[in-house]
């Protein structure tokens, strides 16, 4: 089994709070799999989040990465129950917060499952102190970036996603796609399109990129191109219900993918 094992500030801060060396390498290869942003990585990275906490049940870094792959399953379609799997997911990061408070990702994907909620105050509390927890790390200010474009403030959010893109020296493909989808959203067509065809190209089996791959080509008005990708979404998810991703998405995002054909 091939992964990177080292990924700058993560795998610095995936060290902290833990002297079992397997359990750190564990978390390490979590990382890498739940990068990729597809369904099967996603359920190996539960996998060993889990096998992680069973080494060391005190491990803060490995509850964050368990409750991300839970909450990966509801934006993959994957969960049973996305209301559980959501509820879940807080758990286990409070868990990682009690643990660590320090812990700059674990407060920032708390503020990202926030800002889904439409609870914008506490999103971008968790947010910033996330980034004043550590402003070193690419994930914080992702997250921060993800709780700006729920509330509608993609134009902030694009130096968010520049940083974490910039901190991050194996950029993972959701870095991309989300800083494409902030320019496209903000009119700012190709730079959009750069960025997410840079996402698709690095993990072409993403169902995350897919999806934002369409949109931005939708948003751009290559509709042909937009149909294309809405096939590669179906392609990677023959399941893949509008409906279901209608739950946490936004309205304008679901409009558009409605326009290149999925249902």
């Amino acid at each position: 089994m091939q992964v990177k094992l080292t990924e700058g500030e993560q795998a610095r801060a995936a060290a902290r709070g833990t002297d079992n060396l397997e359990a750190y390498l564990k978390c390490l290869q979590v990382n890498e799999y739940s990068n990729r942003s597809n369904i099967e990585s996603n359920a190996l990275a539960k996998q060993l989040a889990e096998e992680a906490i069973a080494l060391d049940p005190e491990y803060a870094w490995a509850y964050y990465a368990l409750g991300r792959s839970h909450h990966m399953d509801v934006w993959f379609g994957t969960s049973k129950s996305p209301k559980q799997s959501i509820a879940k997911a807080k758990e286990l990061l409070q868990k990682a917060i009690v643990l660590d408070e320090n812990l700059a990702e674990a407060h920032g994907l708390l503020g990202f499952i926030y800002a889904v909620e439409k609870r914008h105050d506490k999103a971008f509390a968790q947010g910033k102190k996330a980034v004043a927890l550590n402003p070193n790390s690419a994930g914080a200010h992702m997250y921060l970036g993800k709780v700006l474009i729920f509330a509608g403030k993609h134009e902030e959010a694009i130096p968010e996603y520049k940083i974490a893109i910039r901190l991050n020296p194996i950029t993972p493909s959701y870095y991309m796609w989300s800083l494409g989808l902030s320019y496209a959203r903000t009119g700012q067509y190709d730079e959009g399109i750069e960025w997410c065809e840079k996402a698709v190209h690095m993990e072409p089996d993403s169902l995350m990129a897919r999806i934002m791959m369409t949109v931005v080509y939708s948003l751009s008005g290559r509709d042909e191109e937009a149909r294309v990708q809405a096939a590669e979404v179906l392609r990677i998810n023959p399941n893949f219900s509008l409906e279901r991703f209608a739950e946490k998405a936004g309205s304008w995002l679901i409009r558009e993918l409605r326009k290149a054909g999925l249902k």
